[in-house]
């Protein structure tokens, strides 16, 4: 069961939880710190607001304050730069249909606002949040320690299931699953996406695995 944030008539914690995920528009992105009002590069680090889930653009030196542990009193948290891609992750068919999400891209987050992993899909209108069973997470967890190194705000466990050839698992940054789902909400024409679409996802997905490394344990990539 899934549950269109974009539509959901409750007004708390769903309606902040909405800002996190589809943030509304900058007129002038990137062109600033949002905590300083220096002048920042296209390329640039971002923080969270953990209380109002809002992700911010920001210089080095104000990313650079926010790396440390419950600085700031935890109200923001610098977004980490790390991907990780383990090709032993243990996630099947059986165990995706139990999380019911109804396509087969999805991202998962531990809100500590809310005190709980939450999980979306992008889609045409935005990112949308499903419902996600908790025994499917534990299940998932147990036979996959590594979800438990997920930095809470600020990374997902982003999955990409395309063509029912296996799922892609990675962890990333959690600006990685907001680009993405931009991504999506551009170039998505029609029922399908259209080819240019899926183009732009599985090119995606390539520069995610080449950026990534493998956990410990692993053979370097």
């Amino acid at each position: 069961m899934s549950v269109d944030v974009a539509k959901s008539p409750v007004a708390s914690p769903l309606s902040t939880l909405r800002r996190f995920v589809n943030p509304p528009p900058r007129e002038k992105p990137g062109e600033v710190c949002e905590m300083c009002s220096a002048p920042i590069p296209d390329a640039h680090s971002h923080v969270v607001n953990v209380e109002t889930r809002s992700l911010m653009c920001s210089c080095r030196g104000c990313y650079l304050l926010f790396t440390r542990e419950g600085a700031a009193q935890g109200k923001y948290r610098a977004v980490p730069d790390r991907y990780l891609y383990d090709p032993s992750f243990r996630l099947n068919e059986t165990d995706w249909d139990e999380f019911q999400i109804p396509v087969r891209i999805a991202f998962f987050f531990f809100n500590s606002s809310m005190g709980r992993v939450a999980a979306f899909y992008p889609s045409p209108a935005g990112a949308t949040e499903s419902l996600l069973p908790l025994d499917a997470w534990r299940k998932l967890s147990t036979t996959n320690p590594i979800l438990g190194e997920i930095a809470p705000d600020v990374e997902a466990l982003l999955v990409y299931g395309r063509n029912r050839e296996g799922f892609d698992c990675f962890i990333v940054p959690i600006d990685a699953c907001y680009e993405l789902t931009g991504l999506i909400r551009r170039r998505w024409k029609g029922f399908d996406g259209g080819e240019e679409a899926w183009r732009d996802v599985d090119d995606f997905f390539e520069r995610a695995r080449s950026r990534s490394k493998r956990p410990k344990g692993n053979a370097a990539s």
